[in-house]
């Protein structure tokens, strides 16, 4: 029979076995009836100021009323900790109070234990002993979901969430509380017409004091004791806002509107054994997919130049449009976005985010009053999708940046869309080193005099910068005028970039492309960046944080003109030997040179580079892969991308690199991008002067896709390609034409509509222009290639083999581990002949169509035609197979 017993014999037995067991225990052990004995309360609290009081009622359920407002100074305990402890109670409802600050708790409920209570939430332990998530300070909302996560408190004995609580005491209560975020110093409060009782002040007003109860920098408060409605206004320099009006309570003001919590909030959900394979990407740029705030809408620079209109700025896309459009994303059956970088921007044509002023800060033209990046991120993991940040690491704008080298700032008149918005550089030279006569040169001295004064000091910015694109230089020179190079062996310049993304991490982004990887030398990365980013992410929660990397390679060969340094397989391992970086370096230049040597010593051949079979099945077998020499970065697999002319030369291409790398199963794989587009008859360049969005045609596109989302490594589809969306049109021309005739045009007219989604892949309601879309045959291939490919795990993960396999594009992949075995035969286009395979039965997961095949048989499958693909499924122990996955379309029927 194949088995000892069938899987349905065994669930019953199962579940028989379970209610006999059940039914004896309540017969023969009926429960001893519990007696609720008296016990105590002791309730620690974390204040840094005046003695906290502790009101308490209702013990036990009475009902009664015990004590007067405020209750009972609580006692001095641990370093930083008050307590108090209620004798011969099991239950009781208590306030937690500060008088002289104003401040007080909801009520709050607890049973007998010993308790501690800090920043909204319950521990059954004292905090400041448990993870390392947790701090003296106490834990943010956010930092208690992480700590949750952790692995020395994941046990939910140890860590109580409760609702973020109120300052009332009763309806009774006045008092308000104001936040305030001020990101360029600290802010004054000034308030007039405050009831019950008028207060005077003197402009500017009162300082406002740090807020400590959230990690972002930036925020200020201030508390009106016993005011239940007041008039206030906040300034900083020659800056103040209009005049508000707050009522009692506690409230946020980002400078564009009131908030009744803070809107940083974070909600994160960090998964312990996060695999990122599991994942589909769809790349977007945000300034270019969906306007949902005209108001933030403002031309670069460089927009006359380029010819966009007002109807189409640079600037015109933003979070909420993104926010807006998440769901027709997730209906395509995407679970990831990838989005251009984030940070704050400063050159003449700078909408794409490659240059960067401010690390630390997201670009305003971004963000709305209602929709700021921790409200993408919010939404996104509302919905079980993950969010991707481009980062950059080597480079700035040639206007300096705030953190290394500030000489430079961005103004901004944003809020009534383009017409009465505008961007501009003004000098701000901190440092002195700008002549005094900058504001009267041409454009093209003012440059000058910036580029001089960054090199000078040889110091964040490098000063030698002469490039050779396939020498050590490529790791240190600079390859376009507006991206200045930065010393990154620096402590100082690599520091600063650690802490400015980590401030991300915290903020829950799940994974990181970066940018320009071949300019930034391997021994570097392997250092500082990837081992600092993974300890924090972890430290977070994420143990396997995701990060990809751009090493450009515009060739169709696997080694970059044979020179495997400035390859992608190159970075997806790590250092053969400890080379002493020099973590207290001076100036970095120590580090340096011991990256020229790592350089040299890894030279040679792609005959003598180091292999390995983490990608490779043993016969039929999957083995645990061996990652000891693993950098730990996965890469865009650029042999494939420049080899998508066709899917069969991508394939085979493939199959030759991926013994190089160090598993080519994480590599992200896209047929073209935002920069590139595969070479087509041709036409695209090697070189990358001249390069198309793909337009090899809907059928060549759908076979494309079927090899994309069944092959080795992380499928990624560049926005708009689901209807072709710009085919054969250059893909970035930079300011010498308008950007609706390049691949970066605005793709919002293709999503105006609304769609509910209710998985990945699976919809309804679609509406207006959307539902076309949605309904476009390669975007209905997308959903389905999406929905086969997450109910096999084999697809997402599996080591591949073509050993024992007849035919063209076709493959056999497996996957297991404790819980799995995932087996699949794939053949895509043409026929194929699979000997030698586990005996069972295989299911098609695009026909249905079943084949039983004895131990060591034979599988046929005829050639489903291009653009189709069958992929048989094997039902293992472990792992059942889906059965006929989705409905037949144009291209998978």
């Amino acid at each position: 029979m194949g088995k000892k017993m069938g899987k349905a014999a065994k669930k019953f037995l199962v579940a028989f076995i379970a209610i006999v067991l059940v039914v004896t225990s309540v017969v023969i052990f009926p429960k001893e009836e519990k007696v609720v004995q008296a016990a105590n309360i002791t309730v620690h609290f974390k204040w840094d100021g005046d003695t906290p009081h502790l009101y308490y009622e209702n013990i036990d359920d009475s009902g009664e009323k015990v004590m007067s407002y405020p209750g009972i100074p609580m006692e001095t305990g641990e370093e930083g900790w008050y307590q108090y402890t209620l004798e011969d109670a099991n239950k009781a409802d208590f306030v937690i109070t500060v008088p002289s600050a104003s401040y007080q708790t909801a009520k709050l409920s607890r049973e007998s234990g010993e308790w501690w209570f800090s920043q909204g939430a319950w521990y059954a332990k004292n905090p400041d002993t448990l993870s390392s998530n947790s701090s003296s300070e106490g834990q943010t909302g956010k930092g208690v979901q992480m700590a949750s996560q952790s692995e020395n408190t994941k046990d939910t004995k140890d860590i109580i969430q409760v609702d973020k609580q109120e300052n009332s005491l009763n309806e009774s209560s006045t008092g308000i509380t104001v936040h305030y975020y001020c990101k360029e110093g600290v802010p004054n409060v000034y308030y007039w017409n405050a009831l019950p009782e008028n207060k005077e002040v003197k402009w500017p007003g009162t300082a406002m004091e740090k807020d400590t109860t959230t990690t972002k920098e930036g925020w200020y408060t201030y508390t009106f004791p016993d005011v239940s409605k007041i008039n206030v206004l906040f300034q900083y320099g020659d800056y103040q806002t209009e005049d508000l009006t707050r009522t009692t309570g506690e409230w946020w003001y980002n400078g564009k509107k009131w908030y009744d919590k803070n809107p940083d909030d974070v909600i994160i959900t960090p998964v312990e054994n996060n695999d990122f394979r599991d994942e589909t990407i769809y790349f977007l740029m945000t300034a270019r997919f969906y306007d949902g705030d005209s108001s933030n809408n403002v031309h670069c620079i460089d927009d006359s130049k380029a010819g966009n209109p007002d109807s189409d700025p640079a600037w015109r896309g933003d979070f909420k449009g993104v926010i807006e459009k998440l769901d027709y994303i997730k209906a395509l059956g995407f679970s990831a976005i990838w989005i251009t970088p984030v940070v704050e921007n400063a050159s003449s044509y700078d909408f794409h985010g490659y240059h960067a002023i401010n690390f630390k800060k997201v670009d305003p033209r971004l963000e709305s009053s209602d929709a700021d990046y921790q409200t993408l991120i919010n939404e996104c993991h509302k919905r079980d999708m993950k969010v991707i940040q481009d980062v950059v690491l080597n480079h700035t704008s040639n206007n300096g940046e705030d953190g290394l080298f500030h000489i430079m700032k961005q103004e901004y008149t944003l809020g009534n869309g383009v017409s009465g918005n505008s961007t501009n550089m003004v000098k701000d030279d901190q440092k002195g080193v700008l002549p005094d006569n900058y504001d009267s040169l041409d454009g093209t001295k003012q440059y000058q005099s910036r580029d001089s004064a960054m090199k000078a000091e040889d110091y964040a910015y490098r000063k030698k910068v002469d490039i050779g694109w396939e020498d050590f230089t490529v790791t240190t020179g600079q390859f376009a005028g507006d991206c200045m190079e930065l010393n990154t062996e620096n402590p100082f310049v690599y520091n600063y970039l650690v802490d400015a993304y980590n401030g991300y991490i915290d903020m829950g982004v799940d994974a990181f492309r970066i940018d320009t990887v071949k300019h930034i030398s391997r021994l570097t990365f392997n250092s500082v960046f990837l081992p600092s980013f993974k300890e924090k992410a972890a430290a977070n929660g994420n143990k396997n944080f995701y990060m990809f990397g751009e090493v450009a390679c515009r060739v169709s060969e696997i080694f970059n003109h044979g020179v495997p340094q400035v390859s992608p397989p190159y970075y997806t391992w790590a250092e053969e030997k400890d080379w002493g970086w020099n973590y207290s370096s001076t100036d970095g230049k120590d580090n340096l040179e011991l990256c020229k040597t790592a350089y040299k010593e890894s030279s040679g051949d792609q005959n003598n580079q180091r292999t390995t079979d983490n990608a490779f099945l043993n016969g039929n077998e999957y083995h645990t892969p061996d990652y000891k020499e693993s950098s730990g970065l996965g890469v865009i697999d650029y042999a494939m991308h420049f080899n998508f002319e066709y899917a069969s030369k991508a394939f085979n291409i493939g199959k030759q690199e991926d013994k190089y790398m160090n598993d080519s199963t994480y590599n992200v794989t896209y047929v073209d991008s935002h920069d590139y587009g595969p070479s087509i008859d041709g036409r695209n360049s090697q070189d990358g002067s001249d390069v198309w969005r793909y337009d090899g045609g809907t059928e060549a596109w759908a076979e494309n896709l079927n090899l994309l989302f069944t092959f080795r490594g992380i499928p990624c589809i560049y926005y708009g390609s689901e209807v072709e969306f710009q085919a054969g049109a250059r893909t970035d021309i930079g300011a010498t034409g308008p950007l609706s005739t390049t691949g970066r045009a605005y793709f919002g007219d293709y999503l105006e509509g609304s769609v509910n989604t209710t998985d990945f892949g699976v919809y309804s309601n679609a509406s207006g222009k959307m539902a076309e879309t949605l309904n476009n045959p390669l975007a209905k291939h997308i959903q389905r290639l999406n929905r086969i490919r997450r109910a096999v795990p084999a697809l997402r993960k599996g080591q591949y083999s073509t050993e024992d396999v007849q035919g063209g594009m076709a493959f056999k992949r497996r996957y297991t581990d404790d819980e799995t075995d995932s087996f699949v035969c794939v053949a895509i286009t043409e026929g194929a002949t699979f000997t030698g395979l586990p005996g069972g039965t295989y299911t098609d997961a695009v026909t249905g169509d079943t084949q039983k095949i004895s131990e060591g048989g034979t599988l046929t499958i005829a050639a489903p035609g291009k653009g189709n693909m069958r992929v048989y499924v094997l039902d293992t122990e472990k792992t059942d197979a889906p059965g006929k996955v989705g409905d037949a379309g144009t291209y998978l029927k």
